[in-house]
């Protein structure tokens, strides 16, 4: 072989991956994604008009060389699995996943298509992952409590309500995401002198109002909401029966506080969409979910809804106020 011949294959392997790239880049490509809550609900709006945003300022556009693919209210198990599986059968070349219930049904119906999840407590105890360093298979992503958050919980709780006795854990019990935190509850309740307990909320039909009753039949009672979906769909039916009961709640996220729950400290859950999109972003252009890490939250807040305070009769702490990053007058 002649060694200008020889010279032009090399070049021209070498200047192959890059025209691969650019022919790939002119591809329309097509984005799924299963949301927990429902298509009307203004939270889930906001959540994916970031996320949105965020990959349009990476340079993908919806209609030019992106299409969404969506399917709102996955936050329901059995929705999320019927979901997961009309997901995958239109081969989407990644997923968002909003919620635990969302991923779960997604590690079961693909091994393959990439999945990056928001708002997924403890991925690793829940098997989606094999480490938080490397998750190591078609899934990766943004978690959102450490067990610790518990804690915080907890003492926020008692110093609004300081004759605080019983905290009782509204959540999914089927939901295994949430067993560190609930391992955290039960170490530090006693600390606070408090009593936990749980009122299991599995699926739209259970009547929580009657649990909440029940449990508040007895004096000195507070609520923590964990953060499932279906808290999250239902919460307006978890403030009726808090109010109902004059029961002091904390709540996960900040939606809860705006739209009437007494007490949010939680993550800043817009601040993990919006990250989503650069993750999103690195798997159209060709990383591998394998080998992205799964992000921690670096954004908290702490609301609190004076006006639900004062429906309870509980006087908030002026330094408590003060801390705050919003105060619902």
């Amino acid at each position: 072989m002649r060694r200008r011949e020889f010279t032009t294959m090399l070049v021209g392997a070498a200047a192959w991956p890059l025209a691969a790239r650019a022919q790939r880049a002119d591809v329309v490509r097509r984005v799924g994604v299963l949301a927990a809550y429902r298509e009307d609900d203004p939270e889930a709006q906001t959540r994916i008009a970031v996320f949105r945003k965020g990959l349009q300022a990476l340079g993908w556009t919806e209609g030019r060389n992106i299409v969404m693919e969506y399917r709102w209210g996955a936050g329901e198990p059995e929705r999320a699995r019927i979901f997961a599986a009309e997901m995958v059968s239109i081969k989407p070349d990644v997923i968002l996943a909003h919620g635990t219930p969302a991923v779960t049904a997604l590690r079961i119906a693909t091994s393959t298509i990439p999945v990056v999840f928001v708002s997924v407590i403890d991925p690793v105890g829940a098997g989606h992952v094999q480490s938080l360093a490397r998750p190591g298979g078609n899934i990766t992503g943004f978690s959102t409590f450490e067990p610790d958050i518990g804690g915080k919980w907890l003492e926020l709780l008692k110093e609004v309500a300081p004759g605080l006795r019983r905290v009782a854990a509204i959540s999914d019990p089927g939901f295994k995401g949430f067993a560190g935190v609930w391992g955290a509850l039960e170490t530090l309740a006693p600390r606070f002198g408090l009593e936990l307990t749980s009122i299991s909320f599995h699926a739209p039909t259970d009547d929580l109002e009657s649990a909440v009753t029940a449990f508040a039949r007895e004096q000195g009672g507070g609520l923590i909401v964990v953060p499932t979906a279906l808290n999250a769909v239902h919460r307006h039916r978890i403030f009726s029966a808090a109010t109902a009961n004059r029961l002091p709640a904390i709540y996960p996220f900040r939606f809860y506080a705006t739209d009437g729950g007494m007490m949010v400290y939680g993550i800043d859950t817009i601040d993990l969409f919006q990250r989503s999109a650069a993750y999103v972003d690195r798997v159209l252009r060709g990383e591998s979910p394998a080998d992205l890490p799964v992000q921690a939250p670096v954004k908290f807040e702490l609301v609190i809804n004076m006006k639900t305070a004062k429906t309870l009769g509980l006087d908030v702490p002026a330094q408590l106020q003060q801390i705050a990053e919003e105060v619902i007058e």
